[in-house]
């Protein structure tokens, strides 16, 4: 088990990279060389023989791989990624970049979004490092790049460039699961992802007549392109269920006792009350418009408008997806990807999710660990194309009240000191008996 040192380091570990500032404001615009050397340091104090890689200067990602007891065991794949989304200070009650360790909580833009999980890695291997552990499987270490991004200079880097570091790697842990999630009715939920939508960033645009803004034009791009918006933001969406979903449907139901009448799901989704909001997200596919960029002057008519669109797809839902944008835009609007990855769709049934199933059901056996798909996406889309099948796996225990999905890329993010420890224990449980 670990130590009462990987518990304190957990949180100092936490503290300090969040100091690191590692704001990714896209096109390029971010520098991950200084956490990664930082992290370079911790494994290599740990006995490891860290790299450090990069496509692009400053950008840089740390793999290392400790080695299993049995040789003939397949790899398991850890990773985080080191960068952050922006934060205006102003607007926060700690600096986002202070690392602040107050009322046993840690402040800072990363506490969840993942510098924590970063620091668990970190705290779990130092430990192991004291106690002479090595685990069943060799289990190799990645912090990654410019996944708040195009992953261009991380995870899609190290899976194009340096396959040869994963090999042997059939599954995969990173972000985004085994959190707890109050029901508001005393139940503790703790979500394992096994499945992501595709991302399918779009751009827009409409091309038309230029010409003076007093003057009626039939042909106007900002027109046809609002038109086309409107009519995306306005879009019902179908029903989709994947194996991922209809499984978590299904232990949802069973926890709450109710039937899972999936032919009525508003009526389904209303019995299950809050915990509805684990798979309401990734029940079909999605698409909204947020970014417009239109004109020079205000009485001109420009002659080109774009838009960018969120669009999501559920795992076998990409064809409907771009049918569906064909039919939406029109005539008068093209489309394209702006950037696309693949949804993802991973087994239940496996030795690997029961292993993670019984971490958190140790230290957190008034809970009930159930599977889901993530609404977004991580760098596991990267790793897939290496074979390696991604769960979502960063565990945490978070008392009542404590709103964890809002705190990813929101104001005031931090991670209680506790959910920290819980962390350490389940992620060493898990990786030494995965």
């Amino acid at each position: 088990m670990a130590d009462e040192r990987a518990l304190d380091e957990v949180v100092r570990f936490t503290s300090e990279l969040i100091r690191i500032d590692t704001t990714n404001r896209g096109g390029g615009d971010c520098r991950e060389r200084p956490a990664a050397e930082y992290a370079a340091g911790q494994l290599a104090g740990a006995g490891l023989e860290p790299v450090l890689l990069e496509r692009t200067p400053g950008r840089a990602n740390v793999v290392a791989r400790i080695e299993g007891t049995d040789p003939s065991a397949p790899a398991l794949l850890v990773h985080g990624h080191l960068d952050v989304v922006p934060a205006r200070a102003e607007d926060w009650s700690a600096h986002p970049f202070s690392g602040e360790v107050r009322d046993g909580v840690v402040w800072g833009r990363g506490a969840v979004d993942m510098k924590n999980m970063d620091a668990m890695i970190l705290a779990v291997v130092r430990a192991w490092a004291r106690q002479g552990v090595r685990p069943r499987r060799d289990v190799v270490i990645a912090f990654t790049a410019d996944e708040e991004a195009s992953a261009e200079d991380g995870s899609a880097f190290l899976a194009e460039r340096h396959a040869a570091l994963f090999e042997g790697c059939t599954e995969g842990v990173s972000e985004s699961g085994a959190f707890t999630f109050h029901d508001g009715a005393g139940r503790e939920i703790y979500p394992i992802a096994a499945g992501e939508r595709g991302t399918a960033w779009l751009k827009l645009t409409a091309r038309g007549r230029a010409g003076h803004g007093s003057r009626a034009n039939q042909e106007n791009a900002v027109t046809r392109l609002a038109a086309a918006l409107t009519r995306i933001g306005a879009h019902q969406w179908p029903l989709r269920l994947t194996p991922t979903v209809r499984a978590a449907l299904t232990e949802l139901a069973a926890l709450y006792g109710v039937e899972p009448d999936l032919s009525d799901m508003d009526t389904f989704l209303g019995k299950l009350g809050p915990a509805a909001r684990l798979v309401e997200d990734t029940l079909r596919n999605s698409a909204n418009p947020t970014m417009l960029e239109a004109g020079y002057k205000v009485n001109v008519i420009p002659g080109e408008a774009v838009a960018y669109v969120d669009g999501r797809y559920v795992p076998g839902g990409e064809e409907e997806f771009r049918a569906t944008l064909d039919r939406l835009t029109g005539p008068d609007v093209d489309w394209e990807f702006h950037h696309r990855e693949e949804a993802l769709q991973s087994p239940v049934d496996t030795p690997v999710f029961a292993a993670m199933r019984a971490a958190v059901e140790e230290f957190a056996p008034e809970g009930r660990t159930v599977p889901y798909c993530m609404g977004g996406g991580t760098d596991a889309k990267q790793f897939s194309r290496l074979g390696i099948t991604g769960y979502g796996f960063s565990p945490l225990k978070l008392p009542e009240g404590f709103d964890y999905n809002t705190l990813f890329h929101g104001v005031d993010e931090r991670v209680p000191v506790e959910a920290l420890h819980f962390g350490v224990r389940v992620l060493d449980r898990f990786l030494r008996t995965a």
